[in-house]
């Protein structure tokens, strides 16, 4: 009896090792496309196939699902922008803009068109815990630094089902998204952690009816809207709508003065990759109910939010709705 549960155990170790041995061949087969080519054709139908979602067990905490967003003109309009409970606008390679959309109280049918991630990213992303980051993907270098970082890293080699190709715009500008099969359960406002606080406007502040953010190659204008009660939405000097002809109308507007700085990566071009700061404290512009503050950010540490508070260190609320934070460079 002993012999024969030994030669069972046997056969079990066996069969298991070249299961394991089948589904370590499957999973080098389906990383050896590489990172960043041409995702999956699609025909509007959802006929790629499915992507695997994410565990989500009890005690699993709730997660963000952030979208690094192409925002070059070629790119626009983009798709499920307006949904997004955060918008960062982050300085790129040339000089030029791009977006990450964060969300968490609601999930679109489609978001993008979608591109790939910088290193300031992962700092930014830290704030949450355990994002989902949807890229398209990023200079061979950083993928290891982004295979290591704390959180879920999706692109259309990893979730193909998840990813398909729009037949209204040229590569690489007609990548897109369909978030609910990359986070299956929309996360909830707790999953936002953020920072921010949200409620009635600070007392003071100064009538402001208009602001731009100007990048070397790119410009933000935030133009407030009386009728709509929210802020409109330009980009070099065109309004932004969505594909769906929605204008863009964010609650609150962060102009957030940091530091940007060089990394170490640089695009195929040959030009630096901006690197934004994101940790440590300094100005930023608070824009609300067609008023704009003047207050003082920080955030100490990586995987604190950032607090923004007035002159006399009380927290400033925003506005119930959409922010939009822009990184501007600090003088």
């Amino acid at each position: 009896m002993a012999g024969m549960v030994g030669r069972q155990g046997a056969r079990t170790r066996g069969a298991r090792t070249v299961a394991a041995l089948l589904t370590a061949a499957g999973l080098f087969a389906a990383g050896c496309t590489g990172h960043g080519g041409p995702g999956p054709s699609d025909d509007g139908r959802g006929r790629s196939g499915t992507a695997t979602p994410e565990p989500s067990g009890e005690g699993r905490h709730p997660s963000v699902l952030a979208v690094k967003i192409d925002n070059v003109r070629a790119a626009r309009p983009q798709t499920g922008l307006d949904s997004a409970d955060v918008v960062y606008a982050e300085q790129v390679e040339g000089g030029l803009s791009r977006l990450m959309a964060v969300y968490a109280t609601k999930l679109p049918k489609a978001v993008g068109p979608v591109r790939s991630a910088r290193e300031s990213d992962l700092e930014l992303l830290r704030q949450f815990h355990d994002p989902t980051l949807a890229f398209s993907g990023a200079q061979g270098k950083l993928m290891p630094l982004i295979n290591r970082a704390p959180l879920a890293a999706r692109t259309p080699e990893t979730a193909s089902g998840a990813f398909y190709r729009g037949a209204d715009k040229a590569i690489p500008h007609n990548l897109f998204l369909r978030p609910q099969r990359l986070v299956p359960v929309t996360p909830g406002a707790e999953a936002l952690t953020t920072g921010f606080r949200y409620g009635p406007a600070p007392a003071g502040g100064t009538a402001d009816t208009s602001e731009t953010v100007r990048y070397p190659a790119a410009r933000f204008t935030f133009t407030w809207s009386q009728e709509r009660k929210r802020w409109l939405v330009s980009m070099d000097g065109a309004p932004d709508v969505t594909a769906d002809g929605k204008r863009l109308t964010p609650a609150t507007v962060v102009v957030q003065y940091v530091k940007i700085r060089r990394s170490a990566f640089h695009d195929f071009l040959g030009n630096n990759t901006p690197y934004t700061v994101t940790v440590g404290s300094g100005k930023a512009k608070v824009l609300r109910d067609g008023r704009s503050f003047d207050v003082d950010w920080k955030r100490p540490k990586a995987t604190d939010g950032t607090e923004f508070t007035g002159e006399d260190g009380s927290p400033v609320n925003f506005a119930e709705g959409q922010v939009w934070v822009v990184f501007a460079k600090a003088s």
